[in-house]
């Protein structure tokens, strides 16, 4: 039998399309518990390579036969050895071409719709950490969204549409992921907005993103409204764009609501957080569409990848949206909060522009799962 690489592009494309996958995941136990691939239709067996070192005979009848079949680990170097080991024992397997780190760093571009006044609309979902980020298109010009530090992935997207980029905007300050945003704006001459509440301690030059501003893509006014929106940070903001869309940031997702203790202020911050999400969104059109920054499972997804529901649906839906009482709604965010992201004090100060890592050292900070949500 054979064994081949198999390339993050197209497991994304295999989990968009729900197809069946078989997956070997042999890093450790912890590591695999902590954070692994997701879909609809995979099947996992985690088995440690270390336990395989003698071959693969213990697992060959945990392993389907006429199943497609992919074998992971951090790096490749562990599932190559494994993969062969299989291939040997007569079955066709593929391993992750750059492992776990490589997917990680994943984002697969998904066209949410074309705008009212002209233009287009693109977000890109990062399966592997369940960040989402966003492009506008306008007649040559382009405004990139909440961008994750592979910044090359939305220059050469850009390239491709034949637009230039003009302005970057971060709804907030991150905590679980370095931000491209202002690499963006540096390498394109373009404007980078950030919320100035969330922007106190950083050490950059930055337009203010603020409530009631609107900002132009190309020459069709296509407006994106800053609507202040406090509580998963004290400046969390979110936009309106297009009067057809309300990017959430990590104030709302489509199945849970953003938890407010990422600076150590959950008790201050809840109040902020309720407030924006039962009294301003309540003043916004029921018909708009949510596109958060952050995703939390892969059946939040669309058929067609994206990640996107009306907000009229999500009041109706959303357990966080539903809780009738202050109390249980604090008990809720400060009770129910899952492990902070891996190294978020760092990411935090990196996006401050404090600290400039290494970009090995930054992949390693971001390493694990999105955790920006309430359970």
């Amino acid at each position: 039998m054979s064994f081949v690489a198999m390339e993050s592009k197209v497991l994304a494309k295999k989990i968009f399309s729900k197809e069946e996958l078989f997956i070997l995941d042999v890093r450790n136990e912890q590591e695999f518990g902590d954070w692994k691939i997701e879909g609809e239709n995979i099947r996992h067996l985690n088995v440690p390579y270390f336990e395989l070192l003698d071959g693969v005979e213990e697992i060959k009848d945990q392993i389907p036969v006429g199943k497609e079949i992919l074998v992971v680990c951090a790096k490749e170097g562990s599932s190559v050895m494994i993969s062969e080991m299989l291939s040997d024992a007569g079955f066709e397997v593929s391993y992750l071409k750059g492992g776990m780190k490589a997917w990680s760093e994943h984002m697969e571009p998904v066209k949410v719709g074309d705008l009212n006044s002209g233009g287009e609309l693109y977000q890109f979902v990062r399966l592997g950490k369940g960040c989402l980020s966003y492009m506008v298109i306008s007649n040559g010009e382009a405004a990139v969204i909440d961008a994750t530090r592979m910044t090359d992935i939305f220059t050469d997207f850009a390239n491709e549409k034949g637009v230039v980029i003009k302005h970057a905007f971060d709804t907030h300050l991150h905590a679980d992921h370095i931000s491209g945003g202002r690499e963006i704006a540096e390498k394109n001459g373009a404007a980078y907005w950030l919320p100035p509440k969330d922007a106190e301690e950083v050490v950059f030059e930055y337009k203010a993103l603020q409530e009631g501003q609107d900002v132009s893509i190309g020459n069709i006014m296509i407006n994106i409204h800053a609507l202040y929106s406090p509580g998963h940070t004290i400046g969390s903001t979110s936009l309106v764009i297009d009067e057809t869309y309300l990017m959430t940031g990590d104030i709302l997702f489509i199945d849970s609501i953003g938890r407010p203790d990422l600076a150590g202020l959950a008790q201050d911050w809840v109040s902020d957080l309720r407030d924006t999400l039962y009294n301003r969104y309540r003043e916004l059109s029921e018909e708009l569409i949510v596109l958060p920054a952050h995703f939390m499972i892969t059946e939040e997804l669309n058929d067609d990848g994206s990640v996107a529901k009306k907000l009229g649906t999500l009041f109706a839906e959303n357990h966080g949206l539903n809780i009738e009482s202050d109390e249980e709604f604090r008990k809720l965010v400060t009770e129910n909060l899952p492990p902070q992201p891996n190294s978020y004090q760092k990411i935090r100060e990196t996006n401050m522009g404090k600290i400039t890592p290494e970009e090995e050292k930054q992949r390693e900070m971001e390493i694990g799962p999105n955790r920006c949500a309430v359970r």
